[in-house]
């Protein structure tokens, strides 16, 4: 029989205790169909959309499964991106919290090589990471996978676009066997099988259907434009319809730099991510968006894997995906937890027979109009209400949610309704400010103290 709540598992009663401050009670499906296996001992294949609560599947097994006192690496979990990583390795520290001793460390590409070359010589009971940085460190014998009981392969389809495949491999080549082998995945392609072929045993399918209540309530329009009309279709689709915020989606390098910069031009608060990115640019630009300080957030399908963002009104196919899975998975960053979304793609001659390939896979077809509909209103360029300060203080600093909601209500006199997003990393800190209230809350940050210190502010 499935559990159905966090009550249901023979776990740790600590787990279960981090879970319920979190106010996690009740199992999602996938988690009530997969975890009776993996926490059993058995390999496990889970297909699941993303936001399906597919992390607390390999986090809960993981936790059960290590020894803490013995210090090194029994779990390894690899992500797609960074940011998954982040939000994987997280979500290891919330479940480990009344544990003590569970060292959790990622590994990822785009950050510096020497703290992580220092944190390895203390070695950590979990590795979350991204394939190509942990296949370095292990062919320099920085990482030793010898002790691993439990490896995760996190959103293995996108791992595979990416061409990881190789770097699997070698990672996987040094941990003993036998070893419980979790997959998660949204989609179940032949290479996805090819894959659990080579590394999983006997293992239980857990799939998770969308069934017409589950789906998202995403509205989906097109419209036909030309090539040298497109941009100024994207201008107008953003004035006509006004979304609080939208995510953009290019094929393309080139075309996010140009997007941006024209959007820019034209007074939209517009930025860029893109796969080359250093990661504190990165960051900078994702917790811009997640605060509502930044209204269009431009991205190719690679730069944005991984992005875990709830509340996104609006999606805008600049260009048709050549992939019809890819299309499928860019308008799903809409209409997340409920809400309802709207998804916009231009279509231009050359790309409609990739729009074919997208009805054909979602059975449905797109409302195609003419972009001639359209009109460009520069009076209604929507303006973000927050603005995002970046503080040079985190948790490595004792720092929590509580003492910035203090230092600007209290002693700045702004108004709690004036504060928006809070995000407390290990050594910075975000808070959305509305517009109106930002001029006073870098002057409390500039001459006030926070628990007794100065802190450094800057807006993004």
């Amino acid at each position: 029989m499935n559990a159905k709540t966090i009550k249901d598992l023979s776990i740790n009663s600590q787990i279960s205790r981090a879970l319920e401050a979190q106010k996690i009670y009740e199992l999602s499906e996938i988690q009530s169909l997969s975890l009776p296996h993996s926490l059993s001992g058995k390999d496990v294949i889970g297909q699941a959309q993303t936001g399906s609560g597919k992390t607390l599947c390999f986090v809960v097994p993981a936790l059960e499964l290590i020894e803490p006192s013995e210090f090194s690496t029994q779990v390894i979990v690899l992500c797609p991106t960074r940011e998954l990583a982040d939000q994987v390795a997280e979500q290891f520290r919330m479940a480990a919290k009344h544990i003590g001793n569970i060292k959790v460390l990622t590994l990822c590409g785009g950050q510096p090589m020497g703290p992580q070359i220092q944190s390895l010589k203390h070695e950590a009971h979990v590795i979350v990471g991204t394939p190509g940085r942990v296949m370095d460190h292990v062919q320099k014998r920085r990482l030793s996978l010898d002790n691993v009981k439990l490896r995760v392969l996190d959103e293995a389809d996108r791992m595979l676009d990416m061409g990881f495949e190789d770097d699997l491999r070698i990672i996987f080549s040094p941990i003993p066997k036998p070893v419980q082998t979790l997959l998660f995945s949204a989609t179940f392609t032949d290479e996805i099988e090819r894959i659990a072929g080579q590394y999983l045993s006997t293992p239980e399918i857990c799939k998770v259907a969308s069934t017409e209540s589950s789906k998202p309530k995403i509205t989906q329009l097109g419209y036909s434009v030309l090539a040298h009309t497109r941009l100024q279709a994207l201008k107008a689709v953003l004035t006509e319809h006004q979304p609080k915020n939208a995510i953009v989606f290019c094929n393309r390098r080139v075309q996010v730099t140009e997007v941006v910069e024209s959007l820019i031009d034209e007074g939209f608060s517009a930025a860029g991510l893109q796969g080359d990115m250093e990661q504190h640019a990165r960051t900078a630009v994702l917790t811009q968006f997640a605060s509502d300080a930044l209204q269009v957030l431009v991205a190719t399908d690679v730069a944005a894997r991984g992005l875990d963002i709830d509340d996104v009104a609006c999606v805008i196919n600049y260009t048709v995906s050549e992939e019809p899975e890819t299309h499928i998975h860019r308008i799903g960053r809409t209409a997340r937890a409920g809400a309802q979304g709207i998804a916009i793609t231009l279509v231009s001659d050359e790309d409609e027979h990739f729009l074919r390939k997208v009805e054909l896979l979602q059975a449905s077809d797109i409302p195609l109009k003419g972009a001639q509909s359209l009109r460009f209103h520069k009076n209604r360029i929507k303006q973000p209400e927050f603005t995002c300060i970046g503080l040079s203080a985190g948790k490595k600093q004792k720092l929590r949610p509580g003492d910035l909601v203090g230092a600007l209500t209290k002693d700045a006199g702004i108004p709690g309704d004036d504060l928006g997003k809070i995000a407390v990393q290990n050594s910075q800190s975000f808070i959305a400010v509305k517009t109106r209230s930002v001029k006073k809350a870098m002057n409390q940050f500039r001459e006030g103290k926070i628990k007794g210190k100065r802190v450094r502010a800057r807006k993004l």
